[in-house]
């Protein structure tokens, strides 16, 4: 699997799985929504308080498994990559590009606007730098 084949994966599957690291490593699971942006990171939003940007922030190396609609039988890729986390106001463009690619257009986009700037909405992106599975089984 070639990191193209999961990027093709990601534009219409967006059910995952993040792990960041804990502070006594351990890993932090975390249910995320992720898409792929125009250039073929990955990218995912959350509130500006959560553990896994506490965790990002002290160890960027990353870990996502994505699936399909299905839990079972469905098919899946794993990923590797190093995260950024972008925050506001820079954060907002891909704040929007995320609910067009997830949700589609907002009703009202000045209230949408409002509520990610008071829930810190960041956006963590994602190099992927390694892929799987090579194989099932």
């Amino acid at each position: 699997m070639e990191i193209t084949d999961v990027q093709k994966f990601l534009a219409d599957n967006h059910r995952g799985v993040l792990v960041t690291r804990k502070r006594d490593g351990w890993p932090q699971i975390t249910l995320v929504t992720p898409v792929i942006d125009a250039q073929g990171r990955v990218i995912i939003t959350s509130r500006g308080t959560t553990y896994k940007l506490k965790n990002i922030r002290r160890d960027p190396r990353v870990s996502m498994l994505v699936m399909g609609e299905e839990f079972s039988g469905s098919k899946y890729v794993q990923l590797h990559g190093t995260a950024e986390i972008i925050s506001q106001p820079e954060a907002m463009d891909l704040l929007i590009y995320w609910q067009r690619q997830v949700k589609g257009e907002h009703p009202n986009w000045d209230e949408h606007r409002e509520t990610m700037k008071k829930e810190q909405r960041v956006v963590i992106r994602i190099n992927i730098e390694k892929v799987g599975p090579n194989k099932r089984g």
